[in-house]
């Protein structure tokens, strides 16, 4: 049974074998008694079994070249009409293009003739207005000047007067601290001598305390006489005088202290009156310096507004060929679609 399930493959390999066996041995046969009747038959049906698959196969393949061809031909009528149909569809198109074109060129011949009035309509309007514009130009330079003119003379007045202001109080500020200087060295003068003149009598006072004091500690002998009891009143008198002569000390110096304060708070008033007078003269140099830049920066403008003019013509007419040129192509390309 193993023998008899050979597929034609292997029945093709054995072949070969057995031929390339037969061609070595010098192309001597095998005798036909040594194949078995039994494999013949099975490599014959092997052999019907591939011819009939063979023959589907060739059917198929022939079913496919028909079908393929009349698809062909199918097709080729399809592009003779189309072909046909497009040549019809070429010339309607040429024809109405044709016509088109002609109308559009008489259409811009009537817009070049119109644009051609609207140009010099329009050249005229921007050459009046242009011619205003200058003459306005001229009026608001001349009314710029004298408006400048009078304010430059005004602020020069009153920084003049400002300066004048200022070195006045710079003047009568520099006579207030002289005095205040002067001031205080006679205070401190007068202050030392008072002082020098209180220790004086305050240490007489002193000596003149201690000797009473010294009689006062002495046993008694004899009844108090009268100048005894004057020598007491002038103790006590010197006391009195004693207290007298510091309350005017401590009198004197809060008078220092008070006139040290205003002298200062006059000083501190005249340094702000004098920072506020160079800050209003800063700002008036400021405002000056921008009246002039504003002037220069107006002129500028003017100027720019004349040459801006002018680029606004060209521009314009320049827009209006373009947009008319613009408008001619579209019209082509609308008809081209």
């Amino acid at each position: 049974m193993d023998d008899s399930v050979i597929s034609p493959g292997n029945k093709m390999g054995d072949s070969a074998s057995e031929s390339d066996s037969s061609s070595l041995d010098g192309g001597a046969m095998l005798p036909p008694s040594t194949v078995s009747r039994d494999q013949l038959q099975k490599r014959i049906e092997s052999l019907q079994q591939q011819n009939r698959v063979l023959k589907v196969e060739l059917d198929t393949y022939k079913l496919r070249v028909k079908a393929l061809q009349e698809e062909n031909r199918a097709l080729r009528q399809a592009s003779v009409s189309i072909q046909a149909k497009a040549e019809q569809e070429e010339e309607y198109i040429s024809n109405t293009l044709l016509k088109k074109i002609q109308a559009l060129k008489k259409e811009k011949e009537t817009l070049a003739h119109h644009y051609e009035q609207e140009e010099e309509c329009l050249t005229n309007d921007l050459s009046r207005k242009l011619n205003q514009l200058r003459q306005e130009k001229c009026r608001l330079e001349q009314t710029l000047e004298q408006e400048q003119e009078c304010l430059v003379n005004k602020l020069m007045r009153k920084i003049e007067k400002l300066e004048a202001e200022t070195l006045a109080k710079q003047t009568n500020l520099e006579r207030l601290r002289r005095e205040k200087v002067e001031l205080e060295n006679t205070l401190e003068q007068e202050q030392e001598a008072l002082v020098n003149r209180l220790w004086k009598r305050m240490d007489k006072l002193e000596a003149e305390k201690r000797s009473l004091q010294i009689r006062l500690d002495q046993p008694v002998s004899d009844p108090a006489s009268p100048r005894d009891i004057s020598n007491g009143d002038t103790a006590s008198n010197l006391s009195n005088h004693i207290q007298t002569l510091r309350s005017e000390v401590v009198k004197l110096r809060n008078q220092l202290a008070v006139s040290q304060n205003e002298s200062k708070e006059k000083m501190q008033r005249f340094v702000l009156e004098e920072k506020h007078i160079r800050e209003e003269n800063l700002r008036l140099h400021r405002k000056l310096q921008q009246e002039v830049e504003r002037r220069e920066a107006l002129c500028r403008h003017l100027s720019e507004s004349e040459s801006s003019l002018e680029m606004e013509e060209e521009r314009q007419f320049n827009e209006a060929l373009s947009v008319s040129i613009d408008d001619y192509y579209d019209d082509i390309d609308e008809v081209i679609i």
